[in-house]
C-alpha cells in the first residue's frame, strides 16, 4: 500500500512537471504580445480603440459605419478578439496609418519636416557651459538629432524632403496626431446621410460606443530592453527624469515636450530673502515694554496686558518687517520682469526647435470646434475662406454672455460671503482664546508663552479658510467648464483662452482674498478706546479685530504659509496617491500574467486617461504659485524657497505620474502658453502695487523711518516705542469695553495709534505725526512703483523677446525654402520639358522616316544631315 501510494505520488509529480514543461514551451512558442506592432511585426500600431460588445444594436451599427469610414480614409485595422483579453469582455481595435495616409494628412495639417541639414552654427545663450555638465543628461539618453531646416510637407514634392525611410520618417507623436485628427473628423453614419452630429471619436466615447481611445507607450517603464534593442523613451524618462534622485538634472524637454517648469532663478530669490533678516529687541526691553500697559484687544474677555508679553511675536515679525525687505521687494519686482523676458526668449527658441513658428495662426485660429458646428445651425459666408460656415446670432450670444457673467458674479460673491464668514469667526472666537490663553506676565503657562490669542485665531481661521478654498475649488472647476461650454466658443484656441480666464479669476479670488483682507483691511478700521468700530454695528458685539501685537505682517505670513503649504501638500498627495490607487485597482487582474502574454494595449488600457484639460490644471497650479511668491513676497521672503522645494517635488511627482500611471497623451501642438502669458504679465504688474502697499500700510517700516529721520534727536530708535503709542484715560473707557478682571494700578492705558492725549484741546484726534506718516506712505508707494516700473520697462526693452541667433535661423530657413523650392521647381520643369522634347523628337523622327520611304518610292533625293539628325528637303 505504501509503494502504491508512492507510485501514485510519483506519477502525479511527473505529470505536473511534464505539463508545466509543456506549458512553458508552449508559452515560449506563442508570439510576444507586448509589442507596438500588428501581428505581422511590420505595421506599427498608431492608435488603439477599445469597446465591450454588450449586444446593443445601435452601438454595433455605429462601430460598423465608423470603422468602414476609417478604412475608406485608408487606415488599416486589426481587431483583437475579446477571448484574447484578460477579462474576456474587451475588444481592441488596432489602427495603422500607411504612408499614403500620413502623406495626405501631413500635407493638410502643414506638418513641418526636414528638407536640408542645417548649416547654421548652433549657439547657446548659457555662458560657462562646462559648469552645467553635471546637470545635463548624457547624449545616449536624450538622443540628440541632427539639426535640420524644415518646411511644411507637400505630398506632391516628396523628393524635396530628406526621406530615407518612409516607415520612420514621421515620428510616433506625429503619426498619433494624424490618426487622432482622422478619428476626430470621421463620421459614423452611412454614405448619403447628412447627419453632422454623428461625427468624431469624442461623441463615440461619450455615448459608450467605444470605451477608450489612446496611443501606445513604446515599452514598459521598469523593463530594460534586450541587448540588441535600444531603450524605450518611456524607460529613459522613468530612469533619468522621474526618479527623485535626479532632481538636480536638467529637464529633457525634447523627450517630454509637454510643459516647462521655471525654478531656475528661485535660488537667487532665496538668497536675497535670507539677507533681509535681523532681530529687533525693542519691545522685549523690560524697562520699556515691561512698563507699558496696553488696552484690551476685545470687549469683556480680554484683559489689560504688558507690551513686553509680545516679545516672541514681535521678534518673529521683525524677521520679515525690516528695511532689508524693501530692497527685496524691489528686487522681486525686477526679477519678475527678468523671469518673463527670459521665459519669452526660451519660448522663442523652443518654438523654432519644435517647428511651431507661425503654427497658431495656421492651425488653431481657423479650426472650428465640432461643438460649435453642431449647436449653431445658422450659416453665413466667411470673407476669408469664401465658404459657408456656422455662426452664433447676436441675440443668442448676448443671452449666453449675460448668463455667463451673472454666474461668474454669483460665485465670486459666494467667495466674498465665505471670507466675511471667516472674518466673523475670527471676531467671535478671539474672545474665547483670550479667556483661555491668559496674560503670561501674570499666569505663566506653557502655551501662553508661545501662542497669543491673535496667533491662535489666525491659525485656526487660516485652516478653516483653506478647507473652504478646497471645497469651493471642486465646484469652480465644474462651473467654469459649464459656463464656457454655454458660450459655445468658435475655435479651440478661443475655448482654452476663455476657460483659462474664468478659472484663473475664480482661483484668484478664492486663494488670495483672505490674504488681501489681512494685508490691507485688518487693523485699519479699529477706532480707539471709547469709540471702537464694529463689523455689523454695536448690536453684533463683533468688534473689528486689531493686528497682532507684533503687527499684521506676521499674521499675513501665517496665512500665506498655511494656504500655500497646504495647497502644495494636498495637491501632491492628490496627484500621486489617487492615480496610484486607481491604477492599482484597474491592474489587479493582470498582475500575475506572463509578461509576453500581457499585451501592450491591455497594459495601457488599465492606465488613467490624460484628459484634454490635464495640462490646464498644471499651468493653473504654477500660475497660482507664481502669484503667492510675487504678490505677497514682502511679507514672506521665504515663499520662493518654499516654491522651489515644491517645484522639485512637483517635477518628480508629475514625471512619475506621466510615465507610470497615465496613458500616452495624444500629441498636440501649441505655439506658446496662450492666455497664461498675459495672466503672468498682469500678476507681475499687480505684484509691484501690492508689495508697495504692504510695505507702506502693513509693515511698520515707514513709521520707523519717519521717527528716525524726522523726530529722533540723536538719529537712533531710542524712544520709538513710546512715540508710536497713544494714551487713553482708563476712567473714560465704557463699561461694555472694560475687561472682567481689573488688575491694574495705572490711571492711563496705551494703544497703537497717533492721537492727542486726554486733556489736550484736540483730545483723541489724530496728531500731525499721523498725517506726516500717511504722506510718507503715499510718497513711498509712488516712488517705489515708478522706480520699479521704469526699471521693468527698461529691462523689457533692453532684452529682445527672440534671441538674435534664432531670428537669423528663421530668416535663413525661409530664404532656403524659397531658394530650394525655386530650384526644385526649375529642375522639375526641365525634366518635364526634356521628357516632352524627347517624346516629340521620337515622334518627329518616325514621321520623317515615313516620309523618306514615301519620297524614295517617288524617286526624290533627300539628303540626310547626320549631325543635325534631319533631312534637307530641296
Amino acid at each position: 500500500m505504501r509503494k502504491q501510494g508512492s507510485y501514485k505520488k510519483g506519477v502525479t509529480l511527473f505529470s505536473d512537471i511534464f505539463f508545466s514543461f509543456v506549458f512553458l514551451q508552449t508559452d515560449k512558442l506563442q508570439p510576444n504580445r507586448d509589442t507596438v506592432f500588428f501581428r505581422d511585426g511590420v505595421r506599427r500600431i498608431d492608435f488603439v480603440l477599445s469597446y465591450i460588445d454588450d449586444k446593443d444594436e445601435r452601438k454595433q451599427e455605429r462601430r460598423r459605419e465608423f470603422e468602414a469610414n476609417l478604412e475608406k480614409e485608408g487606415l488599416e485595422l486589426e481587431t483583437e478578439d475579446k477571448s484574447d483579453s484578460k477579462d474576456h469582455k474587451t475588444y481592441f481595435l488596432k489602427i495603422h496609418a500607411p504612408w499614403n495616409v500620413l502623406a495626405k494628412y501631413a500635407d493638410i495639417l502643414k506638418i513641418k519636416v526636414p528638407f536640408k541639414e542645417s548649416d547654421f552654427p548652433h549657439g547657446r545663450e548659457v555662458p560657462l557651459e562646462f559648469l552645467s555638465c553635471p546637470f545635463r543628461l548624457p547624449d545616449s539618453i536624450i538622443h540628440p538629432q541632427p539639426d535640420y531646416f524644415t518646411s511644411p510637407f507637400d505630398k506632391n514634392k516628396v523628393e524635396f524632403f530628406l526621406i530615407s525611410d518612409k516607415s520612420t520618417f514621421f515620428p510616433p507623436s506625429t503619426r498619433n496626431r494624424i490618426v487622432y485628427y482622422i478619428l476626430a473628423h470621421c463620421p459614423y453614419y452611412s454614405e448619403g446621410r447628412k447627419d453632422r452630429e454623428k461625427t468624431g471619436i469624442k461623441r463615440l466615447l461619450s455615448n459608450g460606443t467605444y470605451t477608450a481611445a489612446f496611443p501606445l507607450h513604446d515599452g514598459r517603464y521598469w523593463k530594460k530592453a534586450r541587448n540588441s534593442e535600444p531603450e524605450s523613451e518611456r524607460y529613459n524618462l522613468y530612469k533619468h527624469w522621474a526618479r527623485f534622485l535626479c532632481f538636480y538634472k536638467e529637464q529633457p524637454l525634447n523627450l517630454i515636450r509637454s510643459r516647462m517648469l521655471a525654478a531656475e532663478m528661485s535660488f537667487l530669490r532665496r538668497v536675497a530673502g535670507l539677507i533681509c533678516f535681523y532681530i529687533s529687541k525693542e519691545i522685549c526691553d523690560a524697562e520699556v515694554g515691561g512698563s507699558i500697559l496696553m488696552c484690551p484687544l476685545c470687549d469683556k474677555k480680554c484683559p489689560f496686558w504688558k507690551l513686553n508679553s509680545t516679545c516672541l511675536s514681535s521678534w518673529q515679525s521683525h524677521l520679515f518687517d525690516n528695511e532689508g525687505t524693501v530692497f527685496f521687494a524691489i528686487f522681486m519686482g525686477i526679477w519678475v520682469t527678468l523671469f518673463l523676458e527670459f521665459w519669452k526668449r526660451r519660448q522663442a527658441r523652443l518654438e523654432y526647435e519644435w517647428d511651431l513658428v507661425d503654427f497658431e495662426e495656421e492651425q488653431q485660429q481657423l479650426q472650428i470646434r465640432p461643438e460649435f458646428e453642431i449647436k449653431c445651425t445658422n450659416r453665413r459666408l466667411n470673407k476669408i475662406t469664401q465658404e459657408m460656415e456656422p455662426y452664433l446670432t447676436i441675440h443668442s450670444r448676448c443671452a449666453r454672455y449675460s448668463l455667463s457673467a451673472a454666474t461668474v458674479l454669483f460665485w465670486i460673491s459666494l467667495i466674498v460671503a465665505c471670507i466675511i464668514g471667516v472674518i466673523a469667526y475670527r471676531l467671535a472666537v478671539y474672545a474665547a482664546f483670550a479667556s483661555i490663553i491668559k496674560d503670561p506676565m501674570r499666569r505663566i503657562q506653557l502655551v501662553g508663552r508661545f501662542i497669543t490669542p491673535q496667533l491662535a485665531t489666525s491659525v485656526t481661521a487660516s485652516c478653516i479658510n483653506f478647507v473652504i478654498i478646497m471645497i469651493l475649488n471642486f465646484f469652480y472647476e465644474r462651473v467654469a467648464i459649464w459656463i464656457t461650454d454655454l458660450e459655445i466658443p468658435k475655435t479651440h484656441l478661443e475655448y482654452e483662452n476663455r476657460l483659462t480666464m474664468k478659472m484663473f479669476l475664480f482661483q484668484f479670488v478664492n486663494y488670495y482674498s483672505s490674504c488681501f483682507y489681512v494685508a490691507f483691511f485688518k487693523g485699519k478700521f479699529v477706532g480707539y478706546p471709547g469709540d471702537y468700530s464694529y463689523m455689523f454695528g454695536k448690536w453684533s458685539k463683533l468688534r473689528n479685530e486689531e493686528c497682532d501685537p507684533g503687527g499684521c505682517l506676521i499674521e499675513l505670513t501665517t496665512q500665506l504659509v498655511i494656504v500655500m503649504a497646504g495647497k502644495q501638500l494636498w495637491g501632491n498627495i492628490q496627484e500621486a496617491l489617487l492615480p496610484l490607487l486607481r491604477t492599482w485597482w484597474n491592474s489587479r487582474r493582470g498582475r500575475h500574467n506572463p509578461e509576453n502574454q500581457y499585451s501592450r494595449w491591455e497594459q495601457d488600457y488599465i492606465l488613467l486617461n490624460f484628459t484634454q484639460l490635464g495640462l490646464f490644471y498644471e499651468y493653473l497650479e504654477m500660475v497660482i504659485q507664481f502669484g503667492f511668491i510675487t504678490l505677497f513676497v514682502a511679507s514672506f521672503p521665504l515663499a520662493p524657497l518654499l516654491a522651489l522645494c515644491n517645484n522639485i517635488l512637483e517635477i518628480r511627482v508629475d514625471a512619475w505620474k506621466f510615465t507610470t500611471q497615465f496613458r500616452r497623451p495624444v500629441a498636440s501642438k501649441a505655439r506658446n502658453i496662450g492666455a497664461w502669458k498675459e495672466i503672468l504679465n498682469a500678476v507681475a504688474i499687480l505684484s509691484v502695487v501690492t508689495n508697495a502697499f504692504i510695505m507702506a500700510f502693513t509693515s511698520d517700516m515707514i513709521p520707523r523711518m519717519v521717527y528716525l529721520y524726522a523726530i529722533s534727536r540723536d538719529k537712533s530708535m531710542k524712544g520709538y516705542i513710546s512715540n508710536s503709542l497713544s494714551v487713553y484715560n482708563i476712567s473714560q473707557i465704557p463699561k461694555t469695553n472694560m475687561p472682567e478682571e481689573n488688575w491694574y494700578d495705572n490711571s492711563t492705558v496705551t494703544y497703537r495709534d497717533y492721537r492727542y492725549p486726554p486733556g489736550h484741546m484736540r483730545e483723541y484726534d489724530h496728531t500731525m505725526q499721523f498725517w506726516h506718516i500717511l504722506a510718507a506712505k503715499m510718497a513711498f508707494i509712488i516712488i517705489m512703483e515708478h522706480v520699479v516700473f521704469v526699471v521693468k520697462f527698461f529691462v523689457a526693452w533692453l532684452i529682445p523677446d527672440v534671441p538674435s541667433d534664432v531670428k537669423a535661423r528663421i530668416k535663413r530657413e525661409r530664404f532656403l525654402i524659397q531658394e530650394y523650392l525655386h530650384n526644385y521647381e526649375v529642375e522639375r520643369l526641365k525634366l518635364q520639358l526634356s521628357a516632352s522634347f524627347i517624346t516629340e523628337r521620337t515622334l518627329w523622327k518616325s514621321f520623317l522616316f515615313s516620309c523618306k520611304g514615301f519620297w524614295v518610292q517617288s524617286n526624290v533625293s533627300i539628303p540626310f544631315n547626320a549631325s543635325r539628325s534631319s533631312w534637307n528637303v530641296n
